[in-house]
């Protein structure tokens, strides 16, 4: 049997939020029968005109709306903006309406992560509104119990919400070693949750 394709999708300027990715899909991988797929999102511009290559310079390709139909469950990750996900996540959630219309992501596990400069900078609400859309497609969310011991201890990012990262002004995209270790738990939740709901 092939394993379930797990789709890590994420938008990433300087970095961080990609890190956090990377960390979600090693804890996904973790799970025998699943495989991550990191998939990102292109820009938006104020341009009309603009438009971005169809395969991105570096990093991982650009997610398309089969690969979401087609995964067993999703991890959506976003930098915060003013505590709200960013444009080019919005802009990904909004084209995804003819999967609302079939039902396509009805009863998959999903879950979601961000990274923010500052320690106050949104984090929790920016988790919050990126689960709402997911909400409304019937998804089942799952967020990062707190029997993970890091979420207790850390002093940077890390959320019963999801996973996150505080990169601090100097904008360092090095995650703490809580912040890794709770992406990993929440990459391996969520594996772990969609190999339950296959069976």
């Amino acid at each position: 049997m092939a394993d379930l394709p797990i789709l890590v999708v994420y938008y990433s300027l300087s970095g961080s939020t990609r890190n956090l990715a990377l960390a979600l899909a090693r804890g996904v991988d973790s799970v025998a029968g699943c495989e991550a797929l990191l998939r990102t999102v292109p820009k938006v511009s104020a341009v009309c005109e603009a438009t971005e290559q169809e395969i991105p310079l570096e990093g991982a390709p650009y997610v398309t709306l089969e690969e979401l139909q087609s995964c067993a469950a999703l991890a959506l990750g976003s930098p915060t903006r003013f505590g709200n996900c960013s444009a080019p996540v919005k802009y990904f959630l909004d084209s995804t309406s003819s999967l609302w219309l079939a039902g396509s992501l009805i009863g998959k596990p999903a879950c979601v992560f961000t990274s923010t400069t500052s320690l106050h900078g949104g984090q929790e609400s920016t988790l919050l509104s990126m689960m709402t859309p997911l909400l409304h497609h019937g998804m089942l969310l799952c967020g990062i119990p707190f029997s993970e011991p890091q979420l207790n201890q850390t002093q940077s990012g890390g959320t019963p919400y999801g996973a996150s990262h505080v990169a601090g002004h100097e904008n360092c995209s090095i995650l703490s070693d809580a912040e890794d270790a709770l992406a990993f738990a929440q990459g391996k939740r969520l594996a772990e949750l969609a190999l339950r709901l296959a069976r």
